[in-house]
């Protein structure tokens, strides 16, 4: 390596001066910083929040990850990583573990309390909202918020939380966005700034290991685009489109596809008929039917090529599973004996507390032999002790070959050499859609390993009817925007109401990225109001007057002043009306006169104030009237909330319009999720007291449990008996009752409580084994753990609002439910 210039030293000097700790933290990084988490650095390290968007695996976590460290240089500050999903949270949780030490890393994650006091907490989004809305002490000192994957607020489920965080946090504490690639990042950084301060938005479309794009056709990879002279061209690949039109009788000797062949090094695509007993080369005459080859002739042309490690992204569980038993049908062994003693030694030791009988129900051994072979699956209906030992082997090396649901593209850290898409449609609950370009580039992104791939490879297959030019519009784009799916929910509206009152709260939903989106000014002008309202409160000190109400005098003042110019300016009007404002104009000066500010000796100082004030209150009263014209949807969706929450006696409304929260408002502000409102009214009402510990938890299951549209309840035979029937009728006739509410006031209402699980919830909270459970639940047990999981935080919540008994109950029935290997996941 050649020595860096003059010119070169001359600036990293300059550089080190000016941002010494970016420099400092570089040089105990493994590779050198890319100019774009450099560019970051030296926001954080020059007091900016900052907003990185940058292609999966690019790195961006670096600038996390400096905010950390200049926290951990302060004696006292503190720093939060918050994550979408448990297992991002525990993942990040141990790689800090090991850079800061047990001691200084702590991790919060709604069933996991790890350190909570420690300086640097790792945490689920959800958590750090409900500690600023609880002003939890734990938010002293605190100095960076790392929100990694950002653009999860547009989850039309949670993505209000990322919002509502966002909004809510000290203005001193400095914010660092980490988001995909999105087409909208300055949109977003604009809003960032609105509501945060001064933010640097950082884009890069640079991915850090260079993409190969192949259509696999038959036994042959072809490159996607032309490639001349090493220059990539967005111009598609002309043999791909001879392929397409049915004319590719030249396939055999095209000159470009051989030379592109000959002229890969030995870890790229070759020509497959080399394999021993692989498909000759596509013959087409008069445009033949173009068959796919099996998946494990797919998986051999990988190996061969060195092409592996390799993710199939199959937009189905039941396709992904299928894929696996495929490849064991086959026969296919990826590893060698040495790999294959290494996988079962770390399959044991993630799984040695998993109970024998539970492990027979969950396929255990064809599932260990599988990982042996280098092969498996990866989705959501896996155990998520299972889904971490894929993943744990994944990052190892040991397994070369993942089929997996989309779901893995987003957060957990499993890049792969390739990955090859089978399809280029999925199934969105209602018919077979195409996927996006944004889902195209997030699903590709996998593909590369920062120092281990010089490229990365994305494979398509060729299927009938694949419009090649279609696929290069798939890649070349990078229309993935980001969307608020920010509303007003009724636990939000308590939450705000009891911090700033409703009047600011109200101002503050005008400040969400919704609003922002539907509205760009809005926010502006919202912002705009904020800032007056503090120069009025300034305006009014000054003007305080010991001798009485120098705003009410003023006010006097004011009016006789204009009273004054209009009866100057119409000297036209009729008599009779000039007589009687003069009669107006006596009466206001001798009300002035009789004032007891009148005789004040400072009355003039003060009265200049009074008219500052008046002045600018106008002009703020006319900004809050163009707020209040233009879209104001969100607000108004808040108000509609208030309506509903104000009918239950949630809220009290007086007549000047001040809104506090009742006893009831109160008991909901710890109430979180999409049926806030049942919940909370079930207990007022005290519709579950007389449940005993399963039949809660049955009955908290149908709250939270979503069933498949195709899906039909188990029906009164199937239903728990007993108090739990009462109870589950009880709560459904709330439900319709405030569904009507709700509706009656322009909300959107709520689904049904569902009871497809409530029989197989009951059956696992009365202690019964694995198999019979999952029988009941007619679900994957990696479903199962998972509606699990989500009756266990709302049991939570009822055990910590609800009267002593049922909360007792509550509490007992969320230990019953966290058994086995609901206990066993940490996902």
């Amino acid at each position: 390596m050649s020595s860096p210039s003059p010119a070169e030293r001359f600036a990293r000097a300059s550089a080190r001066s000016s941002h010494p700790h970016t420099a400092d933290f570089a040089e105990m990084q493994r590779f050198e910083l890319d100019d774009f988490q450099i560019a970051g650095c030296h926001a954080l390290e020059d007091g900016r929040s900052v907003l990185v968007a940058a292609p999966t695996g690019a790195g961006k976590t670096i600038v996390g990850e400096f905010a950390i460290h200049l926290a951990m240089l302060e004696p006292g500050d503190k720093a939060f990583y918050t994550t979408p999903i448990k297992a991002l949270s525990n993942q990040k949780f141990h790689e800090l573990q090991e850079v800061y030490g047990d001691d200084e890393v702590g991790l919060l994650t709604g069933d996991t309390n790890i350190n909570a006091s420690a300086r640097i907490v790792v945490m689920t989004t959800e958590v750090l909202r409900n500690m600023l809305y609880a002003d939890s002490p734990a938010l002293r000192g605190l100095r960076f918020v790392v929100m990694d994957e950002v653009h999860y607020l547009a989850d039309r489920f949670r993505g209000a939380v990322w919002e509502e965080v966002i909004i809510h946090l000290p203005p001193s504490v400095k914010l660092v966005s980490l988001s995909a690639t999105v087409s909208n990042a300055e949109e977003f950084g604009d809003w960032l700034d609105t509501v945060r301060g001064d933010t640097e938005v950082i884009v890069s479309e640079t991915r850090p290991v260079p993409l190969e794009q192949h259509v696999l056709v038959r036994g042959d990879l072809l490159p996607l685009f032309d490639d001349r002279a090493g220059v990539a061209t967005a111009q598609v690949n002309q043999e791909l489109l001879r392929i397409r039109g049915g004319n590719a009788g030249g396939y055999e000797n095209n000159r470009r596809a051989q030379e592109y062949r000959s002229a890969r090094h030995a870890g790229g695509p070759r020509h497959a008929h080399q394999r021993r007993g692989g498909h000759k080369p596509l013959r087409a005459q008069q445009g033949p039917r173009i068959e796919r080859i099996d998946r494990p002739e797919v998986v051999e042309l990988l190996q061969r090529n060195h092409l592996l490690p390799a993710i199939f992204f199959i937009f189905s569980r039941a396709g992904c599973d299928a894929a696996v038993q495929q490849l064991r049908r086959a026969n296919v062994r990826l590893t060698s004996a040495e790999e294959r003693v290494e996988i079962r030694q770390i399959v044991d030791e993630l799984t040695f507390t998993l109970k024998d009988e539970d492990l027979a129900v969950l396929h255990f051994w064809e599932w260990r032999d599988n990982l042996e072979r280098g092969v498996a699956a990866h989705h959501a209906g896996l155990l998520p002790a299972f889904k971490e030992v894929v993943e744990e082997l994944f990052r190892r090396k040991l397994v070369k070959v993942v089929f997996a649901t989309e779901t893995l593209a987003l957060g957990i850290n499993m890049p792969a050499r390739t990955v090859v898409l089978e399809k280029l449609e999925k199934f969105n609950g209602e018919a077979r859609v195409a996927i996006t370009s944004g889902e195209y580039t997030q699903l590709t992104g996998r593909a590369g390993r920062r120092g281990i791939d010089v490229e990365g490879h994305a494979v398509v297959q060729f299927t009938e009817g694949l419009d090649p030019q279609s696929v290069a519009a798939l890649a070349s784009r990078r229309t993935y925007p980001l969307n608020s799916s920010f509303r007003p929910t009724y636990n939000m509206a308590v939450n705000l109401i009891d911090q700033f009152g409703r009047a600011r709260a109200r101002e503050i939903l005008e400040s969400s990225f919704a609003q922002f989106q539907a509205d760009r000014s809005v926010v502006g002008l919202a912002r705009q109001v904020k800032d007056a309202e503090e120069s009025l409160s300034g305006y009014e000190q000054a003007m305080t007057c010991d001798r009485g109400d120098f705003r009410e005098y003023s006010t006097i003042r004011r009016e006789l002043s204009d009273l004054e110019k209009i009866n100057r300016r119409d000297a036209t009007a009729p008599r009779r009306l000039r007589d009687e404002r003069q009669q107006q104009i006596q009466s206001l000066r001798k009300r002035m006169q009789r004032h007891p500010c009148h005789s004040c000796p400072d009355r003039e100082a003060h009265a200049r104030w009074a008219e500052r004030y008046w002045k600018l209150k106008r002009s703020t009263d006319k900004t809050r009237h163009q707020i209040d014209q233009r879209t104001g949807t969100v607000a108004r969706v808040f108000d509609r909330v208030v309506e509903v929450l104000a009918t239950l006696e949630y809220v009290a409304i007086d007549d000047d319009g001040a809104t506090v929260l009742t006893r009831a408002g109160r008991t909901m502000r710890r109430i979180y999720g999409e049926r806030d409102l049942l919940v909370a009214e079930s207990l007022r009402q005290g519709l579950w007291a007389g449940l005993d510990a399963p039949s809660l938890a049955a009955l908290a299951c149908c709250l939270v449990y979503e069933p498949r549209r195709d899906e039909a309840g188990p029906g009164e035979r199937g239903l728990p008996r007993g108090a739990f029937r009462g109870a589950l009728d009880a709560t459904q006739t709330l439900w319709q009752e405030l569904d009507d509410l709700e509706r009656d006031h322009r909300l959107p209402g709520s689904e049904s409580p569902a009871s497809g699980l409530a029989p197989a919830m009951h059956a696992w909270a009365r202690g019964l084994p694995l198999d019979t459970v999952l029988g009941l639940a007619d679900m994957a047990a990696g479903d199962f753990v998972r509606w699990a999981k989500q009756t266990i935080d709302l049991l939570d919540q009822i055990s910590l609002v609800a009267e002593p008994p049922l909360a007792k109950t509550a509490r007992t029935a969320l230990d019953n439910v966290r058994r086995g290997i609901v206990a066993y996941t940490s996902a």
